[in-house]
């Protein structure tokens, strides 16, 4: 099938009883044994499994290509599992421009529990040069959080698997529509459902889908399970609902964000663009050869340093001053505040979830502000 149908039927079934179109949404956290003690339905407690979980991570995994998929609370739960999953001294490198969430997650929960490097994963040598013998992953993030970095997802797969070396690859700024990072064969893809999934800024969660149903995944899934960081059925419902025009809405996002960067690189307010689209961005060929698209987030820096950048958001009317990303509406973000002190994004850089308002609109909300 193609993605457009998986989106709307992969989540969905016709229910037996009342024969409704649309999922019911189960509710209960405990389900009836039979008289034998076992469980015909295959449910046993709401943390283990819930009828509209399994067609939640039905549908992304097979959105994917994956051979399944485990849904959790937040897109941090969902990365937190990979890092849980590995035994303790374990390496992994990830990428110098990350999102700072699960960047922070190593750096203040799993140090001492597991190594890390920060480095620039598209750089040949110095990729080779961090490896370890106790290097078990590489994490990747590509397009990246906030500078749209590209990373050449074949060529870090092929170094890894020869060494026996798992990667894991976040395809949130992407989604499936964009790229599919197990074509390319890596082992494992993380997203923020909160964002492009969900669509709406209205709900959280996170998944994680394998290429394989293997050793690790299965203790992936003993994470999620005895952890318990999954999702509510409503929210499951939720998801599963914005998932069927996901395909749709990735179109609109994708056309809005390649016009606006295309305005803002020729504005002589702006010092530069950061979006793959662009054939300046320095990876504009990589993303042409593994995405299909080019999504819908952009970062662009603005002349005249941090207090012009602040200014500049201050001006917007259309552009919500926001965190987070992938809804209808338009945000904008000065990252650098958000990061912390330890941030390596410019303080003149101002990140972009480009909404589904009519592009015109948003060029003269950018013009208005820039004065």
């Amino acid at each position: 099938m193609k993605i457009e149908t998986i989106a709307i039927h992969a989540g969905n079934h016709i229910d037996e009883t009342s024969k409704a179109v649309i999922q019911p949404i189960v509710l209960s956290t405990t389900f009836e044994r039979a008289a034998d003690g076992t469980y015909p339905s295959g449910y046993i407690y709401s943390r283990s499994g819930n009828p509209n979980r399994t067609l939640l991570e039905n549908v992304l995994a097979k959105l994917e290509g994956g051979a399944d998929a485990a849904s959790f609370s937040s897109g941090n739960a969902a990365g937190m599992a990979v890092f849980q999953s590995l035994l303790p001294g374990t390496h992994i490198i990830a990428p110098d421009d990350m999102y700072h969430g699960l960047r922070n997650q190593l750096k203040n929960l799993f140090a001492g529990i597991l190594t890390f490097d920060f480095i620039d994963v598209n750089n040949t040598e110095v990729l080779q040069n961090h490896i370890k013998p106790e290097t078990g992953l590489i994490w990747i993030e590509t397009p990246s959080n906030p500078l749209l970095k590209i990373t050449d997802i074949k060529k870090i797969v092929e170094i890894a698997h020869k060494l026996g070396i798992k990667v894991a690859c976040d395809n949130t700024f992407a989604t499936p529509i964009c790229q599919q990072p197990l074509a390319l064969d890596t082992d494992l893809v993380m997203h923020s459902c909160t964002k492009y999934f969900g669509g709406h800024s209205d709900l959280m969660g996170g998944v994680l889908i394998t290429k394989e149903k293997n050793d690790w995944w299965q203790k992936i899934r003993q994470v999620q399970e005895m952890g318990g960081a999954i999702p509510s059925p409503m929210d499951c419902y939720m998801l599963t609902r914005s998932i069927k025009t996901l395909p749709y809405r990735m179109r609109g996002h994708v056309q809005n964000a390649q016009l606006l960067a295309e305005f803002l690189e020729k504005h002589p307010k702006v010092e530069r663009v950061m979006y793959p689209g662009l054939p300046s961005h320095p990876q504009h060929n990589i993303a042409k050869q593994q995405m299909t698209s080019f999504g819908g987030m952009l970062s662009f820096c603005v002349n005249g340093g941090a207090d012009e950048a602040k200014r500049v958001i201050n001006s917007l009317r259309l552009f919500t001053q926001a965190t987070s990303l992938g809804g209808v509406e338009s945000l904008i973000e000065h990252r650098a505040s958000v990061e912390g002190p330890d941030t390596k994004t410019p303080f003149n850089l101002l990140r972009v979830s480009v909404g589904l308002e009519h592009i015109d609109d948003l060029m003269a909300d950018m013009s208005q502000a820039f004065g």
